[in-house]
């Protein structure tokens, strides 16, 4: 079971693309409800402990996490992860699992993401550079904010930017979950943010380094652009969904009202499926219906 799983994983990394941090969460998630139906059955099994499992047998691990109180989205997670791999297996061993296949995930509500509103997106920028005493960390904090809410970049991928990727040009080739590749326009605001950090930087320009540093010199830190985003936020009274990866979900929100095409959002964000792009949506029509409600005169009767 276990050379099985290793190579289940060693395919998904391979073949289709998965970070190492959703092969990590699967390792961990498979070697849990192994492991839960080992104990469940008094004993280690082989690769028919797969073929064997019951509905009662699932039934049984649900309630099990839930009673270690993991969360409905959590539990779908690894439900679905199980399914994967069992699929896996069984058309290598010709095993039936139509008991897992059925199983059906708990539902849960789907969180949408918060954007901002374009002025507090504007004013977030504006803000980010007074919370640093020194001018070029200054104007590094603005360039990166501006890449964020600009391109749509994960903060991931704006600091992992490196002297290659310079200058700037109209468009930048990101490389983003699961090795997925794609190009993402520039606007000139935000070439301009990122050549103004760069005059300023104390810190020579390599091309195997990146180019947002620390006041050493190091790479620049996430915690560090989160702790900007949170300054900025609580001097202009901005809610606590105001995070540096909600500048992603305003770049994708503010498009899709602005009438862009929802195929070309999912290109511009690097998603793997429309699915993961159509919640913006979702929160474009619970916007509107926030500003029906408070405009319309008959809309609180």
């Amino acid at each position: 079971m276990r050379d099985a799983l290793a190579a289940w994983l060693d395919g998904m990394r391979a073949l289709d693309g998965a970070s190492e941090h959703t092969i990590a969460a699967y390792a961990q998630d498979l070697r849990g409800f192994l492991g839960f139906i080992a104990g469940h059955h008094g004993g280690a099994g082989g690769l028919r402990q797969i073929a064997e499992i019951t509905q009662s047998d699932l039934r049984a691990w649900m309630a099990s996490e839930r009673a270690g109180g993991l969360g409905s989205r959590s539990l779908a997670r690894k439900l679905s992860a199980l399914k994967s791999f069992a699929r896996w297996l069984a058309e290598r061993e010709g095993f039936d699992i139509s008991p897992i296949l059925a199983a059906r995930a708990p539902k849960f509500s789907r969180n949408l993401p918060r954007p901002l509103s374009v002025e507090a997106a504007r004013d977030v920028i504006a803000m980010a550079p007074l919370q640093s005493r020194d001018d070029w960390t200054g104007a590094r904090d603005a360039a990166v904010i501006t890449l964020l809410y600009g391109c749509g970049l994960r903060v991931s991928e704006a600091l992992g930017l490196t002297g290659r990727d310079l200058p700037l040009r109209d468009s930048l080739r990101i490389l983003g979950k699961g090795g997925r590749e794609r190009l993402v326009p520039v606007l000139p605001a935000a070439r301009d943010s990122v050549a103004a950090y760069l005059r300023a930087c104390p810190h020579p320009v390599e091309p195997d380094m990146p180019i947002f540093r620390g006041k050493r010199g190091g790479p620049l830190s996430r915690r560090h652009v989160a702790k900007v985003m949170e300054a900025a936020r609580l001097q202009l009274g901005l809610p606590a969904t105001a995070t540096p990866h909600a500048l992603r979900h305003s770049f994708a929100t503010h498009l899709l009202a602005a009438g862009g095409d929802l195929r070309a959002i999912q290109e511009l964000l690097g998603h793997a499926s429309l699915q993961s792009t159509q919640i913006y949506t979702a929160v474009d029509t619970t916007r509107l219906m926030e500003i029906y409600a408070a405009a319309h005169p008959r809309a609180g009767q």
